[in-house]
Formats: C-alpha cells, sequence, structure tokens
C-alpha cells in the first residue's frame, strides 16, 4: 500500500531480472512494479506514483505502436504532473525525443548507470514536491475560498477555515446541504488543501441503478458476472492516496451500507468475485441533502455508519441566505462565460442586480448558474436585465397593462415558470414538464405561444 506521506516510485520493466536490478539499484525509494502496459495502469491507478521508469521498448502491439508509447499516453492522461523516465536503447534517440514531446520527464540510454538513474529519479522527485507545493500556495494565495468556492457571507468564510483546518488530517468528512449549494466545490477544496497526492474521485450514489453501483465502488473481477469481459477498478481503488466523494450517500442501499462500513472499519476492500484483500489508503468524504438522523429513525440507515462518517459534519447553507454570493456568483460566472467564448465580459443592470438577490433560489448555485448562461446568451446587449433573466424586480411598480390586464399578468407569470423551469433543468423537456406538472406536448405548446427561443 501507497504511504501518503512517503513519495512511491512505479518500475515498468518487462524483463523481470532487469526489474529485479533495477529495483536492487533505487531501494532507497518506495516502489511498485509492473511489466506491462496492463499491469502499469493498474498499479499506478491504484498507487498514484509521484515518479515512473520505464522500459519504452515494451512488446508492440498488432498495429506495430510500441507499447510503451501507449503506456506513457495513458500515464500522463491519468496524472500530467507525474514524472516519467523512459529508459531506452542506446541506438533510439529518435523515440526518446517523441516521448519528450509527448511529455515524459527525461530519458536516459541502456544499459543506465544506477547512479545516474538514482540521481535522475531523486530530481524528479523533487521538481514533483516543488510543483505540488507551488500549487498549493497559489491555490492559498487565490482569492476564491479553497481554490473554486467563491464567497463573501461570513457564515460561509467559516466554513471554509473549518474546511481548511480539517484538511491536513485523516477524518472523514460528512457535508450537508440543500442540492446545489457547492458540496462536491467544498469536498474537491477539501481534497486540494490536504496533503494527500492521490486523485479526487466522485460518484452520485443516486445516479447509478443498484445492480451496478456495487461495482462502482469495490470493482469486480473478470468473470465475476455475466458481462465482466475484464478486471475493472471501482472508485475506491482508483481514489487510493486521495479522497472519495460520495454524493447522495443517503440513498445508499443497506447492503452496500455495510460493506462500506466494513471497508471505513479494516480500510481493505474485495472486488467483486475477488478473494484478494486490496488495502487502500483514500478519504472518504459523504454528502446528502437528507437528513440522515430521520433516515436512521424510518430505518433507512445505518447508525454505526452515520458515526463513522460524521468525524466532521460540516453543514452548507443555501443561497438565500449567503449574503451578497448570488451577485457575487453571477459575475463570476459571467467572467468564466465570457473567457470560455471568447467575448466581452457582460454586465449586471441595476434592476438585473435588484432582482437577484431578492430571487429565493431553491436551486441554489445550480440554479443560479443555469439561469445565468441563458441570459448570457439570450440578452441583446452586454447588459443583462431582470427581463433577460425573468426574474421579477422588488419594489417596481408594474405597469399599466400588467396593472390592469390578467390575461397578459396570467401570461408573464407562465412565461417566467418555463424559462425557469428550462434554467432549472439545464434545457432538458422531459424534466422541465415534469417541473411544472404539464406533459411535453402542453409545454412545447407553451414555448412556442409565448414565443420562448430555447
Amino acid at each position: 500500500m501507497s504511504s501518503v506521506s512517503a513519495p512511491l516510485l512505479m518500475i515498468v520493466e518487462d524483463d523481470l531480472s532487469l526489474q529485479k536490478q533495477l529495483k536492487w539499484s533505487l531501494d532507497k525509494f518506495q516502489s511498485v512494479l509492473a511489466d506491462d502496459l496492463a499491469s502499469a495502469v493498474l498499479q499506478f491507478r491504484r498507487h498514484g506514483p509521484s515518479v515512473v521508469t520505464m522500459d519504452l521498448g515494451l512488446p508492440p502491439d498488432q498495429d506495430s505502436v510500441t507499447e510503451g508509447f501507449k503506456l506513457l499516453e495513458r500515464l500522463i492522461e491519468l496524472d500530467p504532473m507525474a514524472k516519467v523516465i523512459v529508459l531506452t536503447g542506446q541506438n533510439d534517440q529518435v523515440n526518446a525525443l517523441r516521448a519528450i514531446r509527448m511529455g515524459a520527464y527525461d530519458f536516459l540510454a541502456k544499459p543506465v548507470d544506477p547512479d545516474v538513474l538514482s540521481l535522475t529519479v531523486e530530481r524528479a522527485f523533487r521538481l514533483h514536491e516543488l510543483q505540488q507545493e507551488n500549487r498549493r500556495l497559489q491555490m492559498q494565495q487565490h482569492q476564491d475560498a479553497l481554490g473554486g468556492l467563491i464567497t463573501r457571507d461570513a457564515a460561509m468564510q467559516k466554513i471554509c477555515r473549518m474546511v481548511e483546518k480539517v484538511a491536513p488530517s485523516d477524518a472523514t468528512v460528512l457535508l450537508l446541504g440543500e442540492s446545489g449549494t457547492g458540496k462536491e466545490v467544498l469536498a474537491q477544496g477539501l481534497h486540494n488543501a490536504s496533503r494527500r497526492k492521490g486523485r479526487f474521485v466522485a460518484i452520485n450514489c443516486a445516479a447509478i441503478p443498484e445492480a451496478l453501483l456495487e461495482s462502482e465502488l469495490f470493482g469486480h473481477e473478470k468473470g465475476a458476472f455475466t458481462g465482466a469481459v475484464k478486471t475493472t477498478v471501482g472508485k475506491i481503488e482508483t481514489a487510493n492516496g486521495g479522497t472519495l466523494m460520495l454524493d447522495e450517500i443517503g440513498d445508499l442501499p443497506m447492503p452496500l451500507q455495510a460493506k462500506l462500513l466494513r471497508f471505513l472499519q479494516e480500510r481493505s476492500i474485495e472486488r467483486l468475485g475477488g478473494r484478494e484483500e486490496i488495502a487502500v489508503d483514500v478519504r472518504i468524504v459523504g454528502a446528502t441533502h437528507q437528513d440522515l438522523r430521520q433516515l436512521i429513525s424510518a430505518g433507512g440507515f445505518r447508525e454505526d455508519l452515520y458515526y463513522r462518517l460524521a468525524e466532521i459534519v460540516v453543514e452548507i447553507p443555501p443561497l438565500r441566505e449567503r449574503e451578497g454570493d448570488a451577485v457575487l456568483l453571477c459575475h463570476s460566472f459571467l467572467k468564466r462565460m465570457a473567457s470560455e467564448q471568447r467575448r466581452p465580459v457582460q454586465s449586471l443592470s441595476d434592476d438585473a442586480v435588484r432582482a437577484i438577490e431578492a430571487h429565493a433560489w431553491p436551486g441554489n448555485v445550480r440554479e443560479l448558474q443555469n439561469l445565468m448562461k441563458r441570459a448570457s446568451i439570450m440578452a441583446d446587449g452586454d447588459r443583462i436585465t431582470a427581463e433577460d433573466l425573468s426574474l421579477p424586480v422588488p419594489g417596481e411598480a408594474p405597469d399599466e397593462d400588467s396593472s390592469l390586464d390578467l390575461r397578459s399578468a396570467r401570461e408573464r407569470a407562465e412565461r417566467q415558470a418555463v424559462i425557469l423551469a428550462l434554467s432549472r433543468a439545464d434545457g432538458n423537456i422531459v424534466k422541465a414538464a415534469e417541473m411544472l406538472g404539464v406533459s411535453r406536448p402542453t409545454l412545447y405548446d407553451l414555448i412556442n405561444r409565448l414565443q420562448i427561443k430555447q
């Protein structure tokens, strides 16, 4: 099992005698071994090594593309910050340079001088550590709390400070809050502020069918069930050395609650169809919008699992209770959308600001983001108005038509409800129709009659 505190080296070499020599010459580093592409990817995902030495001349596949290049590409894809040192033949400079262009840290020609190799590996570890530290410092200097959670609300800032204190520990964290409040952003920030070198992995327990969820979490061996044509690593293993967020953990089926509890106690798993105990070092962050204590009383959640998950409990307030955050988030979203779409940053009109501050935001940050995206696209000019947002302006006297013409008032209310439903459903007609309590044909008729652009 990899250690969070000690950096890990992975040695990939198909010649087993040479593999042993490399391990012996690099014995001052903690290492794991692999001899082909499949085992290397599995070990890399399981342990998350900081540095890799690999033989570029692994056996070629049917297309005559070396397994070495395929493996190099896969490792860089899994972790762009990992330092990969390729070992090549004496006259193979062309492929060595190609490996560098693909993202390898360095190359050495065989036979490799053990002292030179040890020095190169040591330098790679040092560079990786410096880059990680630089990344952490940049995040600390960033004005966005926890590198992504934008807030000026005092209660949210207190939560951010609390998460920063908890981050270096291994305590299990339970995030509570309404849907769309930013639980995943907070979990990602918790991981980024920790000392963990592995990946941040998130899984929504409510979005995966119960029959597939166990395999998604714990993985399975080849032949474990019909359709299991190969061994698959689960999310828990994938997050080894890092953080696993279990979103909507209140929807976790009772049999899996028992299995998760066992993992939290033993810190090891068995894949479906497997007999091997696999040690995994992963921090669990649970998240839910449900009241788990009520679920416990109703027999829907294990009390012993709750206390394992709730070592640190963080309650995230809804957006309507976060003073000043709605407008602040709107400005941030506008800047991001302008950057993504390569156009000037739009601004908010005074009536838009008042409307945003007065709205209750039942869908929280997710609703706000969807509404801003839609308004940004549909706005005629460079200023977004309350009309673009389809939000009422508080304290604004209605015009003559709206105060006297009930049909017009009803149409305006219908139009606003349809636009908000489409925004919350991210344009999905089926979901929007369900929110409004109408059929899909009726919703299409409303969209056409009210001249709503999609």
